[in-house]
């Protein structure tokens, strides 16, 4: 099995969501997408006319903006993916991280309902009997706890997570085709030491630092490479570029 982490710049670029759903399509890998979506997230709570700020990278989830939040990820976001994978002649089904089968739990009162994923040994069967019917398993990063309580989860962890809980590979599908060092050349891997020697380079830097330092991150906790690229990863294994410890 495959976790994709779809990077939310990708719900605002349609051609490239074709592009990797059409390469779902002729692949026969069993493939689940984990997505988030911040940006319309923003827009949402903005066009409400609520405040929204963010704490060390995370978005502050007060519980009177949880019902804009999941419908902007678990309702708008996850259906355009599902709109796409139609078009694409795939079987979508959408889903929450509770569907999964990962529990969430509330990660400090000051960013309100903000979770964190509990590891546990019950994993759901519902995916594996998904994958098995043919369906394409989007799971928005909403998550919830065994008592009832909705969390907004980074789309990132929720990613691993579900990794974590399938004993699966992990891709981070984002608008770049790989990582570059300092002459714009594809990097075809990258480990701690050098993300920190490209780091303090100033080669690694804003949004892709963020994004290989979560890949490392993922591949610490699953103790396996992860992958970072465009959709073309899909259908050449040897493209982005892998990320391990």
């Amino acid at each position: 099995m495959k976790v994709i982490k779809l990077g939310g710049s990708l719900l605002e670029q349609p051609e490239a969501l074709s592009a990797l759903f059409q390469s779902l399509k002729q692949s026969d890998d069993e493939v689940v997408l984990v997505h988030g979506g911040g940006a319309l997230v923003q827009q949402w709570l903005a066009t409400a006319g609520l405040h929204s700020e963010k704490m060390n990278g995370l978005r502050v989830s007060p519980e009177q903006h949880m019902p804009y939040i999941v419908g902007g990820l678990a309702g708008a976001a996850n259906k355009t993916l599902m709109k796409e994978a139609i078009a694409a002649g795939l079987k979508p089904i959408g889903l929450t991280l509770y569907e999964a089968g990962v529990l969430c739990a509330k990660q400090s009162e000051s960013l309100g309902q903000v979770g964190v994923c509990q590891a546990s040994e019950a994993v759901s069967g519902l995916i594996s009997d998904l994958l098995a019917q043919g369906y394409l398993p989007i799971i928005s990063s909403i998550g919830f706890s065994d008592s009832g309580d909705w969390f907004n989860v980074n789309a990132d962890d929720a990613a691993v997570a579900v990794a974590a809980a399938y004993n699966a590979d992990l891709l981070f599908i984002t608008d770049v085709d790989a990582v570059l060092d300092g002459s714009g050349t594809p990097l075809s891997h990258l480990n701690s030491e050098s993300i920190q020697e490209l780091t303090r380079a100033g080669v690694i830097k804003d949004g892709m630092e963020v994004k290989v330092r979560g890949a490392l991150s993922a591949a610490k906790r699953l103790r396996r490479c992860v992958r970072i690229g465009s959709w073309n990863v899909m259908n050449n294994p040897f493209s982005g570029t892998q990320i391990s410890e």
